[in-house]
C-alpha cells in the first residue's frame, strides 16, 4: 500500500525542487504498477474508465516531472 503524502511532504516540495522530484518519481511508479494490475484483471467499462483516468494522471506527473528537470537540472533547492 501506498504511503500518504503528508502536509510537511507537500510543504517541503514546494520549496525543495529535488524533493519534489522524488516525491513525483514515487508517486508516478506507483500509479503505474496499480494501472499495471487493473490492466491485468481483464476489461470491463468501470476498469476502462480508471484506467484512461490514471492514464490521464500519469501524463500529467511526467509532464511535471519533466519540467522539473527543465527548471531545476542540477536538482537544487528552489529558490
Amino acid at each position: 500500500m501506498a504511503a500518504l503524502v503528508t502536509d510537511a511532504d507537500l510543504a517541503r516540495a514546494r520549496e525543495d525542487a529535488a524533493f519534489r522530484q522524488h516525491l513525483l518519481t514515487e508517486n508516478l511508479e506507483l500509479l503505474l504498477a496499480e494501472l499495471n494490475k487493473l490492466r491485468a484483471r481483464g476489461a470491463d467499462r468501470a476498469r476502462a474508465k480508471q484506467i484512461r483516468e490514471g492514464v490521464d494522471l500519469a501524463v500529467k506527473l511526467a509532464d511535471l516531472l519533466q519540467r522539473i528537470a527543465v527548471e531545476h537540472p542540477d536538482g537544487k533547492r528552489a529558490a
